[in-house]
Parts: C-alpha cells; sequence; structure tokens
C-alpha cells in the first residue's frame, strides 16, 4: 500500500511538472503591471519579463528606479511613478494603463510592493505603527488590483500577489505577519470570486531572502528607535539589556539565513505570469520548504514551544 502511494504521488508530480512547462504564446502582445521595481524582486522581474518578451509597465517610487530600468531594458518596457498609499497615484496609473493596453486588457498585475518596518514587540507599538504598513502591504495591494481588474477580466488574465512564508506563521510582533496574513486572505477570496471570468490569482510565499524586508542592520535600527521612544516602565519591564540580547540573537540566527539567490523567488514570479497552467501557490526558499510550512501546519503548542525556545525574554516575563 505504501508503495502504491508512493508510485501515486511520483505520478502526480511527473504530471503536474509536464503540465506547467507549457507557456503562453503572443508574448510580445501581453502586458504585464509590476509595482515596487525599484530594487529587489520587481527590479529583477521587470527585467526578467522583458527579457522573455512581455510589455512590462514596471512602477517606482523613485525616478531614479525608473531611469535605471529604462536604461537596462528594452523600448518595450514602459515605467511609471506610483505610490500605493496614494489613491490618486493608484487611478493615475490605472488610467495610463486603460490607454496603453487598449482592447488587448491586461495580461497581469504582479503586486510586488512591500516595507517590513516598523517591526517589534506588539506592545512597542501604536496604531498608526501598524497603519503605516497595513497602507502598503495590504491596502496597496488591494487597491492596485481592483484598479486594473477589469482590464485583467477583459484579458482573462491573473493578479499575483506577494505575501511571505510570515502570511502562514507569525514567529514576530508587529504589522507585518498581520499584513500577510491579510494578503493570503484577500487572495484567496479573490480566486474564488474570479474563477468564473478565467481570471487566475496566485500567491507567492516566499521564505527568508536577501533583500531590504530581511536586513538585519535595518531592522536593528528600527528596533532602536522603538525603544528609544518607550516609556521608562515599559522599559523596566524588558531591561536595559534586552535591545542588545536581541541584536545578539538577529546576528546569530538571521544573519546568515537569508537566501542571497533573489532569481528562486523571480522565477516563481515569472512562471506565474508566463505559465498556460501557473499554480496557484509559490513557496520559493529550502527554508519555506522545510521548515516554516511544516511548522504553520503543527499544533500550536508545538510551533510556540520551537518558535520560544530561543526567544530573549522580557527582565520581567513570568516563570
Amino acid at each position: 500500500m505504501f508503495l502504491y502511494l508512493c508510485g501515486l504521488l511520483v505520478l502526480y508530480y511527473v504530471y503536474r511538472w509536464f503540465k506547467e512547462l507549457s507557456t503562453v504564446p503572443d508574448k510580445g502582445n501581453k502586458y504585464v503591471y509590476v509595482t515596487g521595481c525599484d530594487s529587489g524582486f520587481g527590479n529583477l522581474l521587470a527585467k526578467t519579463l522583458d527579457s522573455k518578451g512581455f510589455r512590462v509597465i514596471a512602477s517606482c517610487y523613485t525616478e531614479k528606479g525608473e531611469e535605471e530600468l529604462r536604461k537596462s531594458c528594452s523600448d518595450r518596457l514602459t515605467t511609471l511613478h506610483l505610490d500605493v498609499r496614494n489613491n490618486d497615484s493608484i487611478n493615475k496609473a490605472a488610467a495610463l494603463i486603460k490607454a496603453k493596453v487598449g482592447d488587448k486588457g491586461l495580461w497581469a498585475v504582479v503586486n510586488n510592493a512591500g516595507v517590513s518596518v516598523p517591526s517589534g514587540q506588539c506592545d512597542w507599538l501604536t496604531i498608526d505603527d501598524y497603519k503605516s504598513m497595513l497602507d502598503v502591504n495590504l491596502t496597496g495591494v488591494i487597491a492596485v488590483t481592483l484598479s486594473v481588474l477589469p482590464l485583467i477580466k477583459k484579458a482573462q488574465g491573473r493578479v499575483v500577489n506577494m505575501s511571505s512564508i510570515f502570511g502562514r506563521i507569525a514567529p514576530t510582533g508587529g504589522p507585518y505577519c498581520v499584513s500577510k496574513y491579510a494578503v493570503e486572505g484577500f487572495t484567496d477570496s479573490l480566486r474564488l470570486n474570479m474563477d468564473a471570468f478565467g481570471v487566475k490569482v496566485i500567491c507567492i510565499e516566499p521564505g527568508f531572502f536577501k533583500t531590504n524586508v530581511t536586513d538585519t542592520e535595518i531592522l536593528m535600527r528600527n528596533v532602536q528607535n522603538l525603544w528609544d521612544k518607550l516609556p521608562q516602565e515599559l522599559k523596566e519591564e524588558y531591561g536595559d539589556d534586552y535591545v542588545s540580547k536581541v541584536n545578539k540573537v538577529m546576528d546569530e540566527k538571521f544573519g546568515k539565513l537569508p537566501d542571497a539567490d533573489l532569481m528562486k523567488v523571480v522565477s516563481c514570479q515569472e512562471h506565474s505570469v508566463s505559465a498556460v497552467h501557473p499554480r496557484k501557490r509559490y513557496s520559493p526558499g529550502w527554508d519555506a520548504k522545510l521548515f516554516w510550512l511544516p511548522l504553520s501546519y503543527m499544533p500550536s503548542c508545538v510551533s510556540d514551544y520551537l518558535l520560544l525556545k530561543d526567544a530573549v525574554k522580557p527582565a520581567k516575563a513570568v516563570n
């Protein structure tokens, strides 16, 4: 029985591998809108899709980002300014895209733009700290998607949302995991709603990769800034050496953890855009596949133990 099940599993993966090989035709007439192209995954994805022959509409937050992309890509690529926190900016971009794609519609939108700070203990933060991140990582994703969804329905295209493995399990405090859990919920509901229109909705959940989101120096500067603003009473609860201990743990545990090969993620993004049969979910990174995803399915008592056993404890922690 065991060998029979193993055989079925092997056949399934061979079938899926073969099915996923076919790519969409006529790429030169397919427009792809990518947000957050100044650096990181978005920048690499815009260049990759351009090299594959797609007509890329790359949105950047800075003029420098736009200029760099124009210099390094073909004349098929178009850049535009976008602030995903601003409805006027989102609507202006959508109007430009509508005029550009015409009756063809929009083949895909890749909601790549995102931020990772502020981060820290939940009781160090204010509601404004949560709102500032949710404006980018959640509200921005929803607003951009809705602004071009009629164009995607016209093309029977796809929506690709960048979540995180931390949309499946929350090993840290603050709004980052909250925003990514919410992106997962939006993606799941949109996928079901759009199925009747032939629109595919895909979620990408990377593990730890070496970007600004996982830069320990940036994260620790943010922790220090939050600490400096805390009332003395709260500092006493955690202890004067709490930040230095967290710093040490970050260096020891996470300093070498991020994967520097960003193309593992970009390849999943590219496949979600170009494959005839994309997956509903991608989880690039061995840490995602072998640790975080399995951990997310474990009982909470198990995952809590594994996540807390090496955590820095506050000075006034209850034993």
